[in-house]
Order: structure tokens, then C-alpha cells, then sequence
């Protein structure tokens, strides 16, 4: 069998393969709950073969959604909400994780859909930002920075999405800390400029996380617990690789299992070299330096493509994003081009399980 089609097992949680949804914003709920579109959007990955299917971006909080159209999981009726969605991912084979998130200094944004940058008015049913210190991300309104209630108030609000996500029947917990949303901005230089506890040093920037992975994992008992991190900030003076692995380490001492490591987001200056696989070098490095597992993601497109890292040693699991939107059925199709006979397609497309 193909390492990419080899189940995996994280605590008590069996994966039946290693190629998993990322997860990705849809910008489409209504007051922070999930619709029908979400339902569609997320079982349909998992009838595709897919291992695991990341929900997007979750906010913990009402001012942590990016914008007023993102997923919320910090009240009863959006976890009651999931529930169906959760269910139609588990009915189908696949395991369903979520991706808690804060998007600090980067919230009350217009949504890509609208065709609009910047930030949302009050007036139009936007609010007032918060970061680690009243930095702006380029183009952004000014944030407000977090007080000591503030930051105890985020390390609450992940506790009680872990919560309402675990009753809601996710198995799988990701804890957001990459591409420029809160805690991302608490562990880089660019972005937190604080004298206090949480800024300056290393050990400092990473505190909040650090913090929050206690309180999620204090939740969880033995869910499964990913932290996905920016590998890098592709910007001078800003969040590097080597501090990435430095903080993984620490983080998998607390009681996170799995590393979901992308890059970049800080800022809007940043310069990246992309490409098929941009990101693996950033994944193989965590993994050999910090000794955790990983996942590698970005324009991971094709079955072979992602065996071949696999084989090399550079990750232990693949996620790709845009390739499961331009076909839901990547993982079928991943599983002819690597001849493999699943037993979990759907019988009513097992006539296209061989070429001929």
C-alpha cells in the first residue's frame, strides 16, 4: 500500500488515509452559523475519499471572525448548527476536525466575495480589532491592544470552542496560529511590539499560545490537537522557520499532537517564491528539528506529487486546499493514479474506480 493511502492513527482517532482537506473560508455563514453551503461543501470531501475534512476558519469569539461572514463556535446554536455537518462528514467515512481561530488585527474585513479590501465600518456592521499592540496590518483600521483581562478573555473563549466543537462531534481540534490572525501576531516582531509578559522574547511572544494550547488540551482529554503555524513570515525581521520549530516543540510538550504548517500572512509586504510544493521545505524542517509529525500543504495538486513527499520523509500527512475545490473526488482520484483499491468508495462510483 501507498504511504498516502496508509491510515494513520493520532490518540484514539484512526484516520483511514494521509490526504486531508486544509481548511478554507467560505464566507457564507450568517451570524457565525453554518449553512446548507457548508453542509454541501464539507461532505462532499469526504464521499471524495478524503482522511480528514477540516472545517474553515472558526471564530471563538464574535470579534475574532475575519469577517461578519465567517463560521462561529461560541454559542449553543452554532454548535447545534455543526451538528448535522459534523455528522454527514462521519456518515461518509471521513473524520471531521475544525480549525479554532482569532483573526486579532485582521477582523471586521470585507469578504473576498464582495470584491471590496479593507475594513468593515461599524456602520456596516463591523467592530473594533484587537492585537497584541495597535499596529495595523497594512491597509487595515487601526486594532486596540489586548489588556491582561483581554488576553485571559481569548485563552476562555478557545476553551469554550473546544468545548461546544468536541459536543458538536468533531474529532479532530486545530488550533489557529498562522497566516497573520491573532496568535500568529503575538509570535512575531512585526506585529507585537508589547514590553510586557507577551512580547519581546521568544518564550514571551509564544506565551499566549502556549496558554491556549493548555486550555483547549485541558478540554479536550484525548481529542486529537493541531496547531497550525506559519512557517515563516517571507519578511525581514519577522517570524522565522527556526523559531516555528523551536515553539512546535514546546507546544507538542503540552499536549498538541500534529503540526499543520503553512506560511506567510503577517503582512502585505511579504515575498513569496511559490510553486508546486512551496511549503514542504518549511514542513521537513519542523519535522526533522522539533521532532513532531506534520502535515505539508500548498499547490499539492496530484496523488503522485504527494506520495513522493511522503516517501522523502518531509511530512507524514498532505493537505491541499484549491485542488479538493476544483475536484471533490481528489482522493478517489489519487487512488488510481497510485493503483490503489480502496474498500471506501462509494458503491455508486465504483465503476470509475479503474481506468478502463
Amino acid at each position: 500500500m501507498s504511504l498516502l493511502f496508509t491510515p494513520t492513527t493520532i490518540r484514539a482517532v484512526t484516520l483511514r488515509n494521509r490526504l486531508w482537506v486544509a481548511p478554507m473560508c467560505q464566507y457564507s455563514a450568517v451570524d457565525g452559523m453554518p449553512q446548507e453551503w457548508h453542509h454541501t461543501h464539507l461532505a462532499q470531501f469526504a464521499s471524495g475519499g478524503a482522511g480528514l475534512v477540516m472545517a474553515e476558519a472558526t471564530a471563538v469569539s464574535p470579534e475574532g471572525r475575519i469577517s461578519p461572514q465567517d463560521t462561529g463556535i461560541w454559542s449553543d446554536a452554532q454548535r447545534d448548527a455543526w451538528v448535522p455537518i459534523v455528522a454527514a462528514i462521519r456518515s461518509r467515512g471521513a473524520v471531521a476536525g475544525i480549525q479554532l481561530a482569532h483573526a486579532g488585527r485582521k477582523a471586521s474585513t470585507w469578504s473576498p466575495l464582495l470584491g471590496k479590501d479593507g475594513t468593515v465600518p461599524v456602520a456596516d456592521g463591523g467592530w473594533q480589532a484587537v492585537a497584541p499592540s495597535a499596529v495595523a496590518y497594512e491597509g487595515y483600521a487601526v486594532p486596540q491592544a489586548l489588556d491582561a483581562a483581554g488576553i485571559d478573555a481569548v485563552v476562555d473563549d478557545f476553551a469554550a470552542a473546544a468545548q461546544r466543537a468536541l459536543d458538536a462531534g468533531f474529532e479532530v481540534l486545530e488550533i489557529h496560529a498562522a497566516h497573520g490572525y491573532l496568535l500568529h501576531q503575538f509570535l512575531s516582531p512585526l506585529s507585537n511590539r508589547r514590553d510586557d509578559e507577551y512580547g519581546g522574547s521568544l518564550e514571551n511572544r509564544a506565551r499566549l499560545l502556549l496558554r491556549v494550547v493548555d486550555a483547549v488540551r485541558r478540554v479536550a482529554a484525548d481529542a486529537p490537537l493541531f496547531v497550525r503555524f506559519s512557517g515563516t513570515d517571507w519578511a525581514e525581521g519577522g517570524w522565522t522557520i527556526e523559531e516555528t520549530a523551536t515553539v512546535a516543540r514546546w507546544a507538542a510538550d503540552r499536549g498538541a499532537d500534529f503540526f499543520d504548517i503553512s506560511s506567510g500572512g503577517l503582512v502585505a509586504h511579504q515575498k513569496i517564491a511559490v510553486g508546486p510544493g512551496y511549503q514542504v521545505a518549511l514542513a521537513a524542517h519542523v519535522r526533522r528539528e522539533a521532532d513532531v509529525p506534520v502535515n505539508a500543504v500548498g499547490l499539492i495538486d496530484d496523488g503522485l506529487q504527494a506520495e513522493s513527499i511522503l516517501a522523502a520523509g518531509d511530512a507524514d500527512a498532505i493537505m491541499s486546499g484549491r485542488e479538493w475545490l476544483r475536484d471533490p473526488h481528489f482522493g478517489l482520484r489519487a487512488s488510481v493514479d497510485l493503483d490503489e483499491s480502496l474498500d471506501y468508495w462509494p458503491a455508486q462510483y465504483v465503476r470509475a474506480r479503474r481506468r478502463r
